[in-house]
């Protein structure tokens, strides 16, 4: 199968998937190794980023990939498909989303101990949104949700990883906090950004991922 071949029928199947793909499904297909097609992925994404004639792009969401639109021609694509769709957050849903990017997994009352006020409104509308999922369960009394961010939260934040997120320095080990409040202990928290560092969270729309998510 030569390399042409190899292009064309990635570009086939996620475009017919719609959705991100995992790497390791693709090579699958393709009885290709993970390494190979992981490079033929990539090889496909600096194509259609070098060429200024293509409408598309291909987005690596961990370790999946999916076909999406470039997103300066976003406007276009809205006023032909004529949705109307709010892509803001309250000041309430940027500070929860914040707490779950940087702390995940994590519990939904360790959310509420960093705030220091009730979180169920702004996390309710995060996980309708996408932005925020169930993750899993910790293994507590209870058995609490483990709550951490998707793929449509990367999508939104135009990252590839969790990874990319910048940096912050944490005092406190959130897998200790989670088990300390269900178990009822007594805990302290101090949570200080690196010095001189800053950064500003700003949800734009994607090419056709629009979240709507107010408290």
């Amino acid at each position: 199968m030569s390399e042409l071949q190899i292009e064309a029928k990635l570009q086939a199947m996620l475009f017919a998937s719609g959705e991100s793909v995992p790497v390791k499904r693709l090579a699958e297909v393709l009885e290709l190794s993970e390494t190979k097609t992981y490079s033929y992925l990539e090889a496909l994404k600096q194509k259609y980023d070098d060429d200024p004639s293509c409408g598309i792009r291909l987005v690596q969401l961990e370790d999946s990939y999916q076909l999406s639109t470039k997103r300066e021609y976003y406007e276009c694509i809205r006023s032909l498909t004529e949705k109307k769709r709010k892509a803001s957050l309250t000041n309430a849903g940027l500070e929860v989303l914040s707490v779950v990017a940087y702390n995940q997994p994590i519990t939904r009352s360790s959310i509420e101990f960093i705030r220091g006020v009730n979180s169920d409104g702004a996390l309710n509308n995060l996980i309708a949104a996408g932005l925020v999922e169930e993750v899993g369960r910790l293994d507590a009394p209870g058995r609490p949700i483990l709550f951490g961010t998707g793929e449509e939260f990367l999508r939104c934040f135009n990252l590839s990883s969790i990874a990319d997120l910048p940096d912050v320095e944490l005092e406190y080990n959130f897998e200790d906090l989670n088990r300390d409040l269900v178990t009822g202990q007594q805990v302290e928290f101090e949570a200080k950004p690196e010095e001189n560092s800053s950064f500003e969270i700003v949800v734009e729309s994607d090419e056709s991922h629009t979240p709507d998510a107010e408290e």
